[in-house]
């Protein structure tokens, strides 16, 4: 791949994979490496530019993050982002100091125009054709008190006397603040202007690049192998099997398994769908297996660790009446292999994914994601450049662990039967009222909760069901969306009045961060 490249070392922030999700948007390819990666890799990769991430830690803290420091005399140019601007502060010799106000959410800043004697190179650069006062999303406990000497400082807020700071003729930039962020004021021009206006980026990567890099490396990653891929009926795997497909043909077969917790007459719909796509698709109903394995289990962790152990175990008996398999292809998504363990830098922890963290030692299969370094609307893009319909295109996301998750509490046979019921008439009502393609994902919950409700005068004691619907682009954050109140009335009463064992409707109106988007 000899694409122009700015690469973002990861201190840790939960945002990290935005500045790389921005950056692409903007058609120039990022990736997202640990903090300790080696100078000489990065050299080796000549990047265009560098980014330093935010991060939790305290520059002073025993055990921080940090980088080399010979990351700042590469001749590249490199930005500093929150904690990625105190690191190069306190490593430049400027001080970093706790902030007497931590500043965490929405804050002003000031642009400081024409500040510092480089002539012609604008320290301000990065706030090219951006308004002298942008609200932007601060986070963070500690502040550059003063600036590493030869450094101008270029924006100012209330709190923070060093909001931005730049040396142009060391092409070394910095801000206090999350451009990446939906919240801050004009982040996407920010981050262009140092891409463009800085890194000289000319925008060169794009979705039908990535279809033939993917092909070509698929094709080399599985030679004359076999490949089973583990197909949900959702667009991310589809569009895996199909580039799979595009790359070594026959050599796919592609496995579709009820795991027992779809959504109503999710199991037949999906196998239809696949027929007219003509994949090799084997349909394999596991779905007592996994009621069995799940019955009585509480914990979240538990059922989407069970669920996961479970798809190994149904594939590699499905492998196993192939013959001779040697890849397992899945739909693994960028934002999945973030939240489920510190694979990329310094990220914590968020839940686990069923298709996260490699295969058992037992399984002699290697697995193939193409789509692993993908934010989900690549992946849209993708399918869209390989002809698929646009009824799998725009299909929300759905979890692997399926309802199992959506079910808090234990996950029986009446409870799912409750939660698919409710969950048709959510998707139902939001279809006709044209939300369904504006909402990342719109879908009903099972809470473990029972109330006193009055039906037909007569006093009932049954389930709370809560709705969650939201909107996002990329699914690392999210806001519940504004529905009308009209809808969420149906929406309540047809709840209510059509699925027996349900009285109560709630909405959530909670957004991520704080909360992630499933409840489990």
């Amino acid at each position: 791949m000899n694409h122009q490249t700015i690469i973002v070392l990861d201190f840790g922030s939960q945002y990290t994979q935005l500045i790389a999700r921005r950056l692409r948007e903007l058609s120039v390819y990022s990736d997202v490496w640990p903090p300790d990666t080696p100078i000489e890799k990065i050299r080796a990769r000549n990047p265009v530019g560098i980014i330093l991430s935010g991060g939790p830690k305290s520059v002073s803290e025993p055990g921080a993050p940090k980088c080399d420091p010979q990351v700042y005399d590469l001749g590249k140019p490199v930005l500093g982002i929150c904690y990625g601007m105190q690191l190069m502060a306190d490593a430049l010799g400027g001080r970093v100091a706790p902030a007497p106000q931590r500043e965490f959410g929405h804050a002003t800043v000031s642009v400081v125009r024409g500040a510092g004697p480089f002539g012609p190179d604008d320290p301000a650069a990065l706030f090219s054709e951006v308004p002298d006062e942008i609200r932007v999303w601060a986070s963070h406990g500690d502040f550059v008190a003063a600036a590493p000497d030869g450094f101008a400082v270029v924006a100012t807020s209330a709190n923070a006397p060093v909001a931005a700071m730049a040396h142009p003729e060391r092409q070394l930039y910095a801000l206090l603040f999350h451009p990446e962020v939906v919240h801050t004021e004009r982040g996407l021009e920010i981050l262009r202007n140092f891409a463009f206006g800085v890194c000289g980026c000319t925008g060169d990567w794009t979705m039908a690049s990535f279809v033939d890099e993917a092909t070509t490396r698929i094709r080399k990653q599985v030679g004359s192998g076999r490949v089973v891929c583990a197909l949900s009926g959702g667009v991310d795997s589809t569009v895996a099997a199909l580039l799979i497909h595009r790359a070594v043909g026959d050599q796919l077969t592609c496995v579709f398994v009820d795991n027992g917790v779809l959504r109503l007459d999710e199991a037949s719909q999906v196998r239809k769908r696949f027929e007219r796509l003509q994949l090799p698709l084997v349909f394999v109903d596991a779905s007592q297996l996994f009621l069995n394995r799940l019955a009585g289990v509480v914990d979240p962790e538990q059922k989407r660790k069970i669920i996961g152990a479970t798809f190994i175990d149904v594939f590699e008996e499905q492998a196993t009446n192939l013959g001779r398999v040697d890849f397992l292809a899945q739909g693994t998504l960028y934002p999945d292999v973030i939240e489920s363990v510190a694979i990329v830098g310094q990220s914590s922890v968020i839940k686990s994914h069923h298709n996260v963290g490699g295969l058992p030692d037992r399984m002699r299969m290697t697995l193939v994601e193409p789509l692993r370094e993908l934010f989900k609307d690549e992946v849209r893009v993708v399918g869209r450049q390989l002809g698929l319909d646009e009824e799998f295109v725009v299909r929300q996301p759905f979890p692997g662990p399926g309802l199992a998750v959506r079910i808090l509490g234990a996950v029986t046979p009446d409870r799912l039967a409750l939660l698919r019921r409710a969950d048709a008439i959510v998707a139902e009502e939001v279809r006709r009222e044209g939300w369904y393609v504006r909402l990342w994902q719109s879908f009903a919950v099972l809470l473990p909760v029972q109330s006193v409700g009055v039906m037909g005068d007569e006093r009932t004691y049954e389930y709370t069901a809560a709705i969650r619907a939201v909107e996002s682009k990329d699914g690392m954050t999210a806001d519940w969306a504004r529905l009308p109140h009209d809808l969420l009335a149906r929406i309540s009463s047809r709840i209510v009045n059509e699925v027996k064992g349900i009285n109560r409707v709630v909405y959530d109106i909670s957004s991520k961060p704080p909360s992630t988007i499933e409840w489990e």
